[in-house]
């Protein structure tokens, strides 16, 4: 692939969506500014190693991969612009953390699919954005590994085996899938068939929320919010579950444990949805986290906690969800 080709292919996928698949809903200035500011604050965290972690999770690949993921949903791409070197050199470090073994992306610190499902789907962006090829040979090993995985009854669990599902690692891995898929790596139509499938046992048709586990009694607004993602990631528009999940996500107490996972999620469900309702959600959901910016830049607080992590996973998921309607990461265009 010559530098020319590269460079076209990254003007194109850098470049903002046209405003009508954007809706009406712009980042205004002052987003704009509590970002910069938050990726400043961030770029002050990175590791000597190039990662990024929180409270028992330091050197995490999944905290690396979200912050990443920050940076990219701004234009920053690795070795270019203001952040270059620190996103260049987190991608670096989600590199050297596949293992020769099998391909599993956590590193010698440890970690599970969780955190494997998060790197691929970073690793995934960084290619498309690049075409790296150091970055394509541990994408490709990272994406076999979760296909091999897969359980028998479509999902995925913590351990990198098919020893049994839940949605929320589930989810995860249909979405690095999807966007290795987007980059140009083949991935198996039957897996993405059989997780949708699986996806799909986890809704409560009563609700319209979605349940941890098939059968499971409690559906809750963050494994909602990604099952109405991912539907929409895949092409399902129009599948029937998602107006009545999104009235559940509504209605919803949002839950304070899982608060900064549903609304990641969240925000890339409202924006694929559009129209008014992402108007709405994305006005009141600027407006909560601006409200809690501290004044070094980052977030330590929003509407509730995710165990064990802290102010590197919750700016970056901050600056995430601020920036969808700039339309940098290729995974969450419209």
């Amino acid at each position: 692939m010559t530098k020319a080709v590269l460079l076209l292919g990254l003007v194109a996928l850098l470049a903002p969506c046209p405003a009508e698949a954007a809706g009406d809903v712009r980042m205004d200035e002052v987003s704009k500014k509590a970002t910069a500011k938050a990726l400043e604050w961030l770029a002050t965290q990175q590791n000597a190693d190039g990662s990024w972690g929180d409270g028992k999770y330091p050197h995490n690949t999944a905290v690396t991969s979200f912050t990443l993921l920050s940076f990219l949903s701004q234009g920053h791409v690795p070795s270019q612009g203001l952040y270059g070197p620190e996103v260049a050199k987190g991608a670096r470090f989600l590199i050297a953390s596949s293992r020769a073994s099998d391909g599993y992306l956590v590193g010698a610190r440890g970690g599970n699919m969780y955190a494997h499902g998060m790197s691929t789907l970073a690793l995934a962006e960084l290619w498309g954005m690049t075409g790296n090829e150091e970055i394509k040979s541990v994408l490709e090993k990272a994406v076999d590994l979760i296909v091999r995985c897969q359980a028998k009854e479509g999902g995925w669990r913590y351990d990198p085996s098919p020893s049994g599902s839940d949605i929320s690692v589930t989810i995860m891995q249909v979405m690095a899938l999807r966007a290795a898929k987007n980059s140009g790596l083949h991935v198996p139509d039957s897996t993405i068939a059989q997780a949708l499938e699986y996806i799909g046992k986890c809704y409560d048709t009563k609700s319209g929320g979605y349940t941890y586990q098939v059968g499971s009694r409690e559906p809750g607004f963050a494994r909602t919010a990604a099952g109405v993602c991912v539907l929409q990631l895949l092409g399902k528009y129009d599948a029937k579950e998602i107006e009545k999940a999104v009235d559940f996500m509504e209605k919803s107490k949002e839950e304070g444990r899982h608060w900064w996972y549903g609304q990641y999620y969240a925000a890339h469900a409202m924006h694929q949805v559009g129209g008014k309702k992402w108007e709405d959600w994305y006005g009141r959901i600027r407006t909560r986290l601006l409200s809690k910016q501290q004044p070094n830049g980052s977030w330590t607080a929003g509407g509730g906690s995710d165990d064990g992590v802290g102010p590197a996973y919750q700016t970056a998921i901050a600056v995430i969800i601020l920036s969808v309607p700039m339309n940098y990461l290729p995974i969450f265009q419209n």
